[in-house]
């Protein structure tokens, strides 16, 4: 035994200190190591890596159907149709195969390129982290017409691999778990946000059929797209005006990576960040040395197209102006993939940033030259961008940091708190004078600054950025926040750590938070990506009730109010704009770090957050009478 020694009441920190975790215990110790959080998105990411293994088998060639479930009781099961993980015993280990796979971290296929030549799997601890934080685990294989079973809890096998039957039909596996409650915030599974991912694997494993149901509700979809990422980006640009009908695709293999790309433009959207690249599956949303070779083989075929046809005799094009209004799926499968996490959020494989700009460098190329009047409208748009891009340099150069605050007269006026540290300043975005004026009354000037809007800000995803720069709201919120704009903005530099928008609790308010948002996604997304952005919760109501007063923030809060006070000599005061509180009211009930609520702005699906910006934003009227139909009856709070 290691010696201890000891000073005073203090033991120091000696041999016998250091705790060895076994097995799967270094996963239910510290399980945000392996699959980033144990929150929603943490109980998600299990699905999706028992899924990733039947994917697996699927881009082998050996799988052709998935079928996901959720059950009663807040289990799932995922069963697909592949070879089945091997049930012989392992010669090193003398326990079976799948035992092993589901036990040990990093055992399994992946390690072998002869078993698995391209996989979504980096780390090899996927199923087995599964089983680890699952409270109850059971898996299933079918293979060489025999049915084996094995049952686990905590990722410790409660039985033997048996031998329980005749296997009908194809082999494969079924892998059936129930999340433990002891590990996560909440084990209810999402099934919208879990079809997403469903469809979002078909499109990229064209011919994969993937069926998820949910055998509570009755609800069920199937996904099966032939023409793979060729359909994703026309699922992505329903409803939208295209600028060419026909989706440009590309699909090559090199050095044994196979590359695909499908492209389509819009002639009626100006953003430059619709493009989506994928590794093995994975939806790589930092983008990674895929993304960079995409960016370089477009940006240097396309200017090198238009300068030798003739086009940029006055005007320099630059790569953000061939990727606006561009649609694109950047899909890689590469057999030692090398992300960045066990979360995968970017492919860091140097040597295939040149593949990819190679391949879209010869393929584009050959495309333009075949298809001239294609080519034509592409750089037509390209070059009116650069026309709006050098109309915009100028109104750019009011947003920059330095000395903004001097010289640009600020609608409302900033007032900007004394603290200079942007981890503890706020900034309250208003709605209106009268609530900006109750607003700096109120507020605790040391770390909260106040900047007024008059009326609705211009809609973004119908302007380009010269029109948005002149809209005097826009350049106010970019000089108050310090970070610059668009491609030139650096989110290190931002001034406020809380950007918080307060609008009234009626319509005009919400139209006026959609607005902001849509600013915010498309201009300045690192700061919803890095949590600074949140929306202010007002309250709807005031009750009194003879000396007694209180505020209540929803309709089923008041019901709850009025049942335990009664219905006499109850006054209910309905606060429909913000400047109907005085500014007492207004810091205790809204701003007040002690009592306010506030609702953080997330992105949890990029693809669909863009959809629905497009959805709600956009210039098509259809689309969004189809979107408001299929959700009306979700409003659960209407002024009319």
């Amino acid at each position: 035994m290691a010696e201890k020694t000891i000073v005073g009441k203090k033991e120091l920190y000696d041999s016998d200190k250091i705790r060895v975790l076994e097995g799967l215990d270094a996963v239910r110790k510290r399980p945000s190591m392996y699959i980033g959080s144990t929150d929603e998105r943490g109980l998600h990411h299990l699905v999706h890596e028992v899924v990733d293994n039947a994917i697996d088998e699927a881009m082998e060639g050996y799988c052709d159907t998935i079928d996901v479930v959720l059950h009663e009781d807040n289990c799932i099961s995922v069963r697909d149709n592949g070879r089945g993980i091997p049930v012989s015993v392992h010669p090193q280990y003398g326990r079976p195969g799948v035992e092993i796979v589901m036990t040990k971290l990093h055992a399994g296929g992946k390690f072998d390129s002869k078993s698995y030549k391209v996989s979504g799997g980096l780390h090899g601890v996927g199923v087995s982290v599964v089983n680890a934080l699952s409270e109850w685990l059971v898996v299933e294989v079918r293979r060489g017409g025999k049915l084996y079973k094995q049952e686990y809890c905590r990722g410790n096998p409660t039985t033997e691999l048996e031998e329980v039957g005749r296997s009908e039909g194809r082999s494969g596996s079924t892998v059936k778990f129930k999340p433990d409650k002891e590990i996560f915030e909440t084990i209810e599974f999402d099934y919208t946000r879990l079809k997403k991912r469903m469809r979002e694997l078909a499109f990229l494993n064209k011919g994969l059929k993937i069926t998820i149901e949910d055998s509570v509700t009755g609800e069920k979809d199937e996904f099966h797209a032939e023409g793979g990422i060729i359909e994703f980006v026309e699922y992505l640009n329903k409803g939208k005006e295209v600028l060419h009908p026909d989706v440009v695709y590309f699909k090559d293999r090199m050095d044994g990576v196979h590359v695909e790309i499908a492209m389509q433009y819009l002639s009626d959207s100006y953003s430059t960040r619709n493009i989506y690249p994928f590794a093995n599956n994975i939806h790589t949303v930092e983008g990674g040395t895929h993304l960079t070779g995409f960016r370089a083989g477009l940006t240097n075929t396309m200017k090198r197209y238009a300068d030798e046809n003739g086009y940029t005799k006055d005007i320099d094009l630059a790569g953000d102006d061939f990727r606006e209004g561009l649609t694109s799926i950047v899909n890689v499968k590469l057999p030692e993939p090398q992300f960045e996490g066990q979360t995968k959020m970017k492919l860091g494989n140097s040597e295939i940033r040149g593949i990819v700009q190679s391949v879209i460098g010869d393929r584009l190329k050959t495309y333009l030259e075949e298809h001239p009047k294609v080519a034509d409208v592409i750089i037509e748009k390209a070059l009116m961008a650069a026309k709006a891009r050098r109309a915009a340099r100028k109104a750019k150069e009011l947003t920059r940091r330095k000395g903004i605050l001097e010289s640009l007269d600020l609608p409302g006026k900033l007032a900007d708190c004394s603290n200079p540290d942007p981890e503890v300043s706020e900034l309250y975005i208003v709605e209106g004078d009268s609530a900006g004026g109750s607003a700096k009354q109120g507020r605790d000037r040391n770390f909260q600054a106040i900047l007024p809007l008059r009326g609705k800000i211009i809609n973004v995803e119908k302007a380009r950025i010269d029109k948005l720069l002149e809209n005097k709201e826009i350049r106010s919120m970019i000089s108050a926040l310090g970070a610059g704009f668009h491609d030139e903005f650096d989110p290190d530099e931002v001034r406020y750590h809380k950007i918080i928008i307060m609008t009234d609790a009626d319509v005009d308010g919400a139209h006026i938070r959609t607005l902001l948002f849509t600013f915010f996604y498309r201009y300045m997304r690192p700061i919803i990506e890095r949590g600074y952005l949140y929306m202010a919760q007002p309250p709807l109501y005031k009750l009194k009730k003879g000396r007694g007063e209180q505020f209540v923030y929803n309709e089923k809060e008041k019901r709850e109010l009025l049942d335990e006070w009664g219905n006499r000599g109850v006054s209910i005061q309905r606060y429909k704009g913000l400047g109907e509180m005085n500014p007492n009211e207004l810091w205790e009930t809204t701003m007040n770090p002690d009592n306010r609520i506030l609702a953080q702005v997330t992105v949890e699906d990029a693809i669909e957050a863009d959809q629905l910006f497009d959805v709600l934003m956009g210039k098509e009227v259809e689309p969004r009478r189809e979107f408001i139909q299929k959700n009306a009856k979700m409003a659960t709070n209407i002024d009319v």
